[in-house]
């Protein structure tokens, strides 16, 4: 008998217990979290050699400050730079990302921010096409068909 209600009783509380979404534990985290602008920065077309430097802004919409850790990328040829100071609440921050563009072709990296925050690792991306000042600028090659009429 004490076997069955046990049961029923554990079987009651389960069905009361609701699974709540990473959005509704991030609401009612304490500590520090993370709000990008944006989580990924497209160069677009670039020409070789240009400036390769990008920006990923954030926002702490925590209760804590966010403490840094370490900031690595998928590749030498990514070097990211960021802040050692705490982010305080409601404060803003930036990692800033420099990629080599002296390499044609397209790109995609990774860069992982280890940090206290709610999402304790966060991965941003960048991705883009370095152009060939000669060969494969599209802007190049129509002023040239222009120039000729």
């Amino acid at each position: 008998m004490n076997k069955v209600l046990l049961i029923m009783l554990v079987g009651i509380l389960s069905i009361s217990v609701k699974a709540q979404t990473k959005e509704e534990i991030k609401k009612d985290f304490t500590g520090p979290v993370f709000e990008f602008e944006q989580e990924t920065i497209d160069y677009g077309d670039i020409l070789k050699n240009s400036d390769g430097l990008r920006v990923f802004k954030f926002e702490n919409t925590g209760a804590a400050p966010i403490l840094i850790q370490k900031v690595k990328s998928s590749c030498g040829c990514t070097v990211p730079t960021f802040s050692k100071e705490p982010i305080m609440p409601g404060k803003t921050g930036e990692i800033q990302v420099k990629y080599a563009t002296n390499r044609v072709g397209p790109f995609s990296k990774n860069i992982t921010i280890s940090s206290n925050a709610f999402e304790t690792s966060k991965m941003l991306r960048i991705k883009g096409r370095v152009l060939d000042k000669e060969a494969d600028n599209p802007l190049e090659k129509k002023k040239s068909v222009v120039s000729e009429k």
